[in-house]
C-alpha cells in the first residue's frame, strides 16, 4: 500500500470502530474525525490518485457526518437512546466485514513498485516511433501501410539528474483493455498500471561518466509490451547499458503510435508452423532496429547518443517470444555477440546446431514450462480450441529444438517454482498470483537480474563472473547446466 493508502486505512479502520462501540460520541469528536478522515482522503487523491481498492475507505469516511447530520436534524427526543442487541450484532458483523475490506482490498490489489536500480547512474529514457519504408504491413488490410514500430531507450544519466520520471504504460486504460480481451481477466485488475512509477526520468541527458555504453535489445513476449520487463531494464540502465526496447505492432497487447492511433494485439493461429513464420516479421523488426540504432549512433538529431552507443558490444535478451527473436538474431545478425532467452520456446525458421551457437548465449527458463503440456487441464486445453493430443504434439516437437541449447559452452539455467510469466511484470499485479501459483516472483527477478548483468558485464564489457562459472550444477533455486 501507498503511504497515504496506508495512513487512510488505518485511520478509517479505527474511526469505524469508534463509532460502533464508543459510548458517548461527542459532536466535536464526529467533526475531529471527519476531518482528519477527509484530509487524508484529499491528499490520498491529490498525490497518490483515487482507485477502485480503495472504495471501502471512501465509504467510511461519511460515516461521521452521517451521524453528525442524523443527530442535528432528529429533536434530542426523537434520538435513539438504545441499541438492540440483534441490531448491534448485525452492525458490529457489518463493520467488521467493511473493515476486513478496507484493509485487504489495497494489500490484495496494490499499485506495485519496482525495486530501486542498484547502479551507479540514474536511468533516462526517450521514445520513438520508426517506420521502415521498406516493409509493408501485412497485418493491416491497406496496401500503402509501411510496418511502424515504437521503440522506447532505457540508458544511464547523471546520479543527479531531475525531470519527470516515466510512466510505467503510456495510456493505462488501453492496456487494461488490450488484456481484458486477451487473458479475460477483469479490466479493474490493471487499473493500478495509471499509478505505477518508474524511475526513468524522461530526456534525461546521457551520463558523460563513460565515453561510450554498450547496447542491449530487449524483445517482448507474444501479447507483451516494451516496457513489461521493467524491473530488470532500468537495473541494466543503471549499470552502464543502453537498452533498446521494441514493441512489435499487432503482436504487442497494444501498441499506442504517436500520433494517437491505437494498434491492437491480433491473436494468432498457435501451431508451430505458423509461429515459426510469424518469428520472421520479429526478426525482420530487430534488424531494423538495429538499423535505426546505428543511425542514431552516428548521427543523433538530439545529440544524445552520437558517439555514445559501442556498437562493437550489442547483446540482445527477450521474453518467450521475443527470447525466440533473440536467438534468431544471435544466429542471424553478426552485430549481435550475445543473447539471452527468457523462457521462450525456440520458435523460429533456423534450428540451433547440434555442436552449438558458437557465440556466448544464456537460456533461463521456467520448469513449469518444460513441462509442456503435462500440467495443462483438460478445460485449458479445450478453452484452447484444441485437444491433449494436438497439445502434446505441439510441446514435444517444441521441447526436441531445447537439446542443444548449452552444447558447445552455454549455459542453461532451470528455475525451480517460476512460471513463464514470472520473467515479466506481470506477476506484479497482485500477490495473488504468488499464493496461487505457489510462486516467489521478486525472487524470480533478483536471479534473473543477477545473472542477466553478470553474463553480459563478461561478454560485452569484459569483466570476471561473479554467479555463472561459480553456480553451475544444483542450486536451491535452480539447476545451472554448461555444456
Amino acid at each position: 500500500m501507498r503511504s497515504f493508502e496506508m495512513l487512510s486505512a488505518i485511520f478509517n479502520v479505527l474511526l469505524l470502530v469508534w463509532l460502533m462501540f464508543a459510548p458517548n460520541k461527542s459532536q466535536k469528536g464526529l467533526v475531529a474525525g471527519f476531518g482528519i478522515s477527509t484530509l487524508l482522503l484529499v491528499i490520498h487523491a491529490f498525490v497518490e490518485g483515487m482507485r477502485w481498492p480503495m472504495i471501502p475507505i471512501y465509504v467510511i469516511t461519511v460515516f461521521p457526518i452521517l451521524i453528525f447530520a442524523k443527530r442535528s436534524l432528529l429533536p434530542s427526543r426523537e434520538q435513539p437512546q438504545k441499541t438492540s442487541r440483534l441490531r448491534m450484532t448485525l452492525l458490529t458483523i457489518l463493520a467488521a466485514l467493511l473493515s476486513f475490506t478496507a484493509a485487504a482490498l489495497p494489500l490484495l490489489f496494490p499499485v506495485f513498485t519496482f525495486k530501486k536500480p542498484t547502479g551507479p547512474f540514474a536511468v533516462g529514457t526517450v521514445t520513438y516511433h520508426w517506420t521502415d519504408e521498406k516493409r509493408e504491413e501485412i497485418s493491416t488490410p491497406e496496401p500503402e501501410d509501411k510496418r511502424e514500430l515504437m521503440v522506447q531507450i532505457w540508458y544511464p544519466a547523471n546520479s543527479a539528474a531531475k525531470g519527470a520520471r516515466a510512466p510505467y504504460v503510456s495510456n493505462p486504460d488501453m492496456f487494461a483493455a488490450g488484456y481484458h480481451k486477451v487473458l479475460q481477466f477483469p479490466e479493474l485488475m490493471f487499473s493500478s498500471f495509471a499509478h505505477v512509477k518508474t524511475y526513468a526520468i524522461e530526456a534525461a541527458p546521457l551520463s558523460e561518466t563513460e565515453a561510450q555504453y554498450p547496447v542491449l535489445v530487449f524483445s517482448h513476449g507474444l501479447s507483451g509490451y516494451k516496457n513489461q520487463n521493467m524491473f530488470q531494464v532500468e537495473q541494466l540502465a543503471s549499470q552502464g547499458y543502453i537498452v533498446v526496447g521494441i514493441d512489435h505492432t499487432y503482436s504487442s497487447i497494444s501498441s499506442l503510435l504517436s500520433d494517437g492511433r491505437v494498434a491492437n494485439f491480433i491473436p494468432q493461429e498457435m501451431s508451430v508452423k505458423n509461429l515459426d513464420k510469424l518469428n520472421e516479421q520479429w526478426v525482420e523488426d530487430a534488424v531494423f532496429v538495429l538499423d535505426q540504432i546505428e543511425k542514431l549512433a552516428k548521427n543523433d538529431l538530439d545529440h544524445r547518443f552520437t558517439g555514445r552507443m559501442d556498437m562493437g558490444n550489442l547483446g540482445m535478451f527477450g521474453h518467450s517470444f521475443g527470447g525466440a527473436t533473440s536467438v534468431q538474431m544471435l544466429m542471424t545478425d553478426s552485430r549481435v555477440k550475445a543473447a539471452i532467452n527468457m523462457d521462450g520456446a525456440l520458435f523460429g525458421q533456423l534450428r540451433i546446431p547440434a555442436d552449438g551457437l558458437k557465440k556466448p548465449f544464456l537460456m533461463i527458463s521456467a520448469d513449469d514450462t518444460l513441462r509442456g503440456a503435462d500440467l495443462m487441464t483438460d478445460e485449458v486445453i479445450a478453452a484452447q480450441g484444441t485437444t491433449r493430443e494436438a497439445a502434446n504434439a505441439f510441446y514435444d516437437e517444441l521441447l526436441v529444438r531445447y537439446q542443444p541449447v548449452a552444447t558447445g559452452g552455454n549455459y542453461w539455467m532451470k528455475l525451480t517454482n517460476a512460471k513463464h510469466f514470472s520473467f515479466s511484470d506481470l506477476y506484479l499485479l497482485t500477490p495473488l498470483f504468488d499464493w496461487i501459483e505457489g510462486i516467489d516472483v521478486r525472487r524470480t527477478h533478483q536471479l534473473t537480474n543477477d545473472y542477466t548483468l553478470d553474463f553480459f558485464n563478461h561478454y560485452l564489457k569484459q569483466q570476471p563472473f561473479q554467479y555463472l562459472e561459480q553456480s553451475i550444477g544444483e542450486n536451491p533455486d535452480f539447476t545451472l547446466l554448461k555444456g
